[in-house]
């Protein structure tokens, strides 16, 4: 019995390591592209990195911040029908902050940290922006504009957003609060599970002022067979006919074109083309000249 209560106690023992969150760590891996651009091969990268140069209008940097915000499917879970979400939905500083944000993915897809509304004169598309792949931190610094704006903070992989992965950050007073942000804010369209689809349709249309939706209970119509209408005669015997022409002229045709090359044969025929239309064109001519004759006589 001591020998089982050993062996199971050294076996979860050696399996903790396999249950532990492995982060990469990108700070330090990360090579300076220009611009505030940073990036390794590993899925790291932060846009907008600016740790000195002062916006417009301010004077100083009004105070030094650090703050840590992590990113993962875990965070979503207290918020019902989401599925992504920070630990955190709502910051604010003071104007001209020099904020270091330390970004950590606690999942195994990739997450970003994305800030928009910047002044492009200094952030690049007017954006700053963490990123990684997978479980990792990475960490980039911005320096807050002057100014009362809330901004949109998000991650802009597709529907990671939509999911629930956004927050706003208030640089002074802000200037509102933005629609939708988990936990702070109501959201546009309110989730409803309860409802049935008609109920759903008839309040809307109800809210909206329209006539209740007419729904059409009569089964559709039979779908007739359509009536394909008999081969044209004519056309199958102008096919006849030109089958036949054909396999009489082929032997000639053989003769005349042997020796030549694709490109030979197709100049050949655009100038007896051009040859025959010239003929036709003549010889109309001259007819018209005969028959104007004629009829002054």
């Amino acid at each position: 019995m001591m020998k089982l209560v050993s062996v199971s106690v050294f076996a979860a023992l050696f399996a903790l390591p396999a249950f532990a969150q492995d982060y990469q760590d990108h700070d330090g891996m990360l090579m300076n592209h220009g611009d505030g651009h940073l990036m390794d091969m590993a899925g790291g990268m932060v846009m907008g990195n600016n740790p000195d140069k002062l916006p417009g209008g301010c004077d100083k940097i009004a105070e030094t911040k650090e703050i840590t915000v992590h990113a993962g499917h875990k965070y979503a879970e207290k918020f019902p029908g989401r599925m992504f979400a920070f630990d955190t939905q709502e910051f604010q500083f003071k104007p001209c902050t020099k904020l270091t944000v330390h970004f950590i993915n606690d999942d195994n897809v990739r997450h970003q940290w994305m800030m928009h509304g910047l002044p492009k004169y200094l952030y690049p598309k007017g954006m700053f922006h963490l990123e990684v792949s997978g479980p990792a931190k990475i960490s980039g610094t911005l320096i807050l504009p002057p100014g009362d704006k809330t901004y949109l903070v998000h991650c802009d992989i597709a529907q990671h957003m939509e999911k629930g992965m956004k927050a706003q950050l208030k640089v002074g007073k802000g200037d509102g609060d933005l629609p939708s942000i988990p936990n702070v804010t109501a959201n546009i369209v309110t989730d409803d599970y309860t409802i049935t689809l008609p109920e759903l349709l008839a309040k809307a249309h109800e809210e909206a002022n329209l006539p209740a939706p007419i729904v059409d209970a009569t089964p559709p119509a039979a779908v007739k067979t359509p009536v394909i209408p008999e081969e044209n005669n004519s056309f199958s015997g102008v096919t006849v006919i030109g089958l036949a022409l054909g396999l009489l002229l082929a032997p000639f045709l053989a003769r005349k074109f042997k020796g030549m090359t694709p490109t030979e044969v197709l100049a050949y025929l655009l100038d007896s083309s051009n040859a025959m239309i010239e003929w036709v064109i003549t010889t109309g001519q001259h007819l018209v000249k005969i028959i104007q004759t004629a009829l002054e006589k």
